[in-house]
């Protein structure tokens, strides 16, 4: 009876050890050796970019997503919410690639079934354990971890840096230093060494001009941008036809802006019109009226007569 009680006891410890041992060892190898530890937040794997930053071979260091995260996501894939049920299932799809794309970089670390400190603070104590950063979207878990002292890596911030310093449409002084591939191109460099090819600008070469970004290009060798001088239009000088025309306008209107001389002479031929207008109508009035009494006194005349 003993025996069998001491070899339930060592069987225990064992099994304690093992337990101890399963839950170290990951932590361990993830803060060990000259790569950095990254801690994965939830925010990232449900934006998605860090698989295509992982492809590209710039996560140059051990990837550890806490089952903590995963957790999260689960619990979020099973809500109510539609979007964030759908952004957290992508953000389990996105895992599951990143771990095809890292391979042996990825370790997904057992720390806690239950985390009732939350998944930000359990973050920041695993980061300050394994002298880590972590890799987060999260607004207010990067100025904490800023106050912590625990280093932030920002894909937004990344994306950010990597943004065309001029768009098109921008107007910009450059000077243009060697001729382009066409015959009429001019080339300039800007403060980052981004090319600018600058079109009908070889007559300008060795000078600064104002030029405009037509469009924009990113390719496997660089930034690469496309402009156009900007005119600077000087208003033309006049002529001696124009300058004898606006003389003349000038002097037009001088007269018209003198004393009001011919509307006085209007003013006082209008009464005088409408008077003869008044005559010529009595008088025609009159003709009327003496003919009118002349055929009277004829017809009475050929009554008289007709009597007779």
């Amino acid at each position: 009876m003993e025996k069998t009680i001491e070899l339930l006891i060592i069987i225990m410890l064992l099994a304690i050890m093992a337990e101890i041992y399963l839950l170290v060892k990951p932590r361990r190898h993830a803060g060990s050796g000259t790569q950095l530890p990254i801690l994965v937040d939830t925010s990232v794997l449900m934006d998605g970019r860090v698989v295509d930053l992982a492809k590209t071979g710039f996560l140059l260091g051990q990837i550890i997503v806490p089952r903590s995260v995963l957790i999260e996501l689960q619990l979020l894939a099973d809500g109510a919410d539609h979007a964030k049920r759908e952004r957290a299932r992508f953000g389990m799809d996105a895992m599951k690639e990143l771990k095809d794309v890292l391979g042996s970089s990825f370790t997904l670390l057992d720390d806690a079934t239950r985390i009732p400190e939350g998944v930000d603070n359990r973050l920041l104590q695993l980061a300050k354990e394994m002298n880590g950063a972590i890799l987060t979207l999260d607004y207010n878990l990067n100025k904490v971890a800023q106050v912590e002292g625990i280093q932030i890596l920002n894909i937004n911030e990344l994306a950010k840096s990597l943004r065309m310093s001029y768009l098109p449409g921008d107007e910009l002084v450059l000077e243009l230093t060697q001729k382009g591939q066409d015959s009429h191109q001019a080339v300039g460099y800007l403060h980052d060494g981004t090319m600018v090819v600058v079109e009908q600008a070889k007559k300008f070469l060795g000078q600064k001009k104002r030029i405009e970004i037509i469009r924009s290009l990113q390719t496997d060798a660089g930034k690469m941008m496309f402009a156009k001088v900007v005119e600077q239009m000087t208003p033309p000088e006049p002529t001696r036809q124009t300058a004898v025309v606006t003389k003349r306008r000038s002097a037009g209107r001088k007269v018209q802006t003198g004393p009001e001389v011919p509307a006085k002479k209007t003013t006082q031929k209008k009464p005088v019109v409408k008077a003869q207008r008044l005559a010529q109508q009595t008088r025609r009035r009159s003709a009327t009226t003496k003919t009118s009494a002349q055929r009277e006194a004829e017809l009475i005349r050929l009554a008289n007569s007709q009597d007779d």
